[in-house]
């Protein structure tokens, strides 16, 4: 069984000690691993608000999530429509009075919810009992136009069960706020897709119960300013802070191996607990098996970075490693080396969970939301930053971007990016003792440019800021991986708060050391002197020549920051007669 064989190659790539930079040897992981275990037993999640979003959990184990006593959620008795809400259902019942209609409208799933739990929600989804969508966004649209209201822009979203579209949408905008239409709905589904076989009008109590998650299952009736809990435990579900399935999971998930996955997000983003039952169904190998064949790669993809840009990364992610999911989510190539131990996909939530403390205590505003996303992103996949596999052209590609790029199906340039800060984090991280002694020294770092030319005393400025020049706005992020990888000693290997503090203090002092050189923005600073004028001074026509000597000329830019073009131009004219005469 394919899910077997993952299990049986995931073998550890490279030597712990670069995994885990506080261990330095081999024989201490055992110790690691069981320090960790008894971490999980002894903690639980905390909120994403608090100062420590989320002690460092380490192993987490698949056990420890049962143990966790579900929190009590406010939840109110009834929805509080606001102003535009109000406007916006009271045109659709007046379509219902002006036509004659017997309709019940329904508002369903993640609106009620959020509407219950005191959040805002723009998402409003409409369900109809006895017509289909196009039909009354027509006579909506009939209505409002013979008021003298503007029918704002209405349109029709085909099926596509690839992307989770198993029915033809009608949809409009109403007050600003796009509103979908589609019937209830009762669905079929064959062994081996997750697209419904047979789909019939269903009575909304059906359509309650083919719904991923109770939470999601509550109907707001517009009719009767009323919440509707058809399945009997939606409304329980909420206030208990658990994720449960309407139906018995095993066939939910086996119906739509995808919804493993939003239970998942779901319990994460909510804090809410996994029903014993679910993580049962969930982790058993036809599920796996299910989600592994029946799921497209774009639509796992899309709800991965949902959780990694969520509230709760990490409490997803270790979702995911103790259901076993972590190899079936993000699936490896056939060949690859050095092999990968099990424990690996530990290792990533380890990295991830130090990351995403880090974050909070160097502070959230230092990074966009897009730079934290790909943070994490690096955070997760360093454990395989050295793993490469062979394509069909015998070419070696590495794992991570296999990962990315066919496991997840996102876009090419975050798999670039996540492989440019794996390369840079490391380098920056053999900067750090010149930049944390604030002394002029010698370096010689290999895989770096040639400093020939460069004199000594700013070596350490010109060879860091080609680093910030190639990562752009993304060297704080750089810079925070490189703590991860960078040895930390406290005396005291299991006081994990205050191996993050430190972590935070280098990143700290690094980001001054950077300021106080001067290379703050350098990315934004251009370059004296173009490639024309290279070939023009120098008597060139082209080739490698002129990139060597456009490197030339960066690098005496960066070692004297207040040179002109002109004393540039003279530099090169002498560097130039220099190489002549020795050749």
């Amino acid at each position: 069984m394919r899910t077997a064989l993952m299990r049986s190659a995931i073998k550890l790539q490279q030597p712990v000690h670069l995994l885990l930079p506080s261990y330095n040897r081999l024989e201490e992981f055992s110790k690691f691993v069981s320090f960790s275990r008894s971490l999980s037993l002894s903690n639980s999640w905390k909120p994403a608000k608090s100062s420590l979003r989320a002690k460092t959990l380490g192993f987490f184990s698949f056990a420890s999530m049962a143990t966790s006593s579900p929190l009590h959620h406010q939840v109110r008795d009834r929805i509080e429509l606001s102003d535009t809400e109000k406007k916006i259902f009271d045109r659709l019942l007046a379509t219902l009075r002006r036509f004659g209609f017997e309709t019940q409208l329904r508002v369903a799933g993640g609106w009620v919810r959020d509407k219950l739990l005191g959040k805002d929600c723009y998402d409003i989804d409409i369900a109809l009992d006895n017509m289909m969508g196009t039909e009354f966004v027509d006579k909506v649209r009939e209505y409002l136009l013979s008021v003298g209201e503007d029918a704002q822009g209405v349109c029709v979203i085909e099926s596509n069960p690839e992307q989770s579209k198993h029915l033809e949408t009608a949809r409009m905008r109403l007050f600003d706020i796009w509103i979908d239409f589609v019937n209830l709905r009762s669905e079929e589904y064959a062994e081996n897709s997750r697209i419904p076989t047979k789909q019939r009008f269903g009575t909304a109590e059906e359509d309650a119960y083919r719904r991923d998650l109770t939470i999601n299952s509550l109907f707001y009736n517009i009719n009767t300013d009323s919440v509707e809990d058809l399945t009997k435990r939606g409304i329980s579900d909420l206030k208990s802070g658990k994720i449960v399935t309407p139906l018995p999971p095993k066939e939910t998930f086996l119906d739509d191996p995808l919804r493993v996955l939003r239970a998942i997000r779901f319990g994460a983003r909510f804090d809410f607990t996994l029903d014993e039952d679910l993580k049962r169904a969930a982790a058993c190998d036809e599920v796996k098996e299910a989600l592994a064949s029946k799921i497209s790669r774009e639509r796992i993809g899309t709800e991965i970075d949902l959780m990694i840009s969520g509230n709760q990364p990490v409490k997803a992610m270790t979702y995911i490693c103790d259901l076993t999911l972590f190899w079936v989510v993000f699936s490896l190539p056939p060949e690859f080396g050095p092999p990968i131990i099990d424990g690996c996909d530990r290792h990533c939530i380890t990295y991830l969970d130090t990351a995403w403390n880090l974050i909070d205590l160097v502070g959230e505003s230092t990074f966009t939301d897009e730079q934290r996303r790909l943070t994490l992103y690096a955070a997760l996949f360093l454990p395989l930053r050295s793993t490469t596999y062979k394509d069909k052209k015998a070419k070696e590609i590495l794992v991570v971007n296999h990962i990315i790029r066919e496991s997840l199906k996102r876009k090419a340039k975050d798999a670039e990016k996540v492989l440019n800060l794996h390369q840079s984090s490391y380098k920056l991280k053999s900067l750090i003792p010149c930049l944390t002694s604030n002394e002029d020294v010698n370096l010689d770092v290999d895989g770096m440019r040639d400093l020939t030319d460069v004199r000594i005393s700013s070596r350490l400025r010109v060879l860091t800021g080609f680093l910030l020049r190639e990562l752009k706005d993304y060297w704080r992020v750089a810079l925070l991986i490189s703590t991860l990888v960078h040895p930390i000693d406290t005396g005291d290997a299991k006081d994990e708060h205050l191996q993050l503090c430190k972590r935070r203090d280098l990143f700290k002092t690094l980001e001054n050391s950077i300021i106080k050189l001067g290379l703050e923005n350098i990315c934004d600073v251009k370059p004296l002197i173009n490639g024309k004028e290279v070939m023009s001074v120098l008597q060139l026509k082209g080739g490698p020549l002129v990139k060597e000597w456009l490197d030339k000329a960066m690098a005496w830019q960066l070692a004297n920051p207040s040179g002109s073009a002109e004393e540039c131009i003279d530099w090169l004219k002498q560097s130039n007669s220099k190489r002549v005469k020795m050749d």
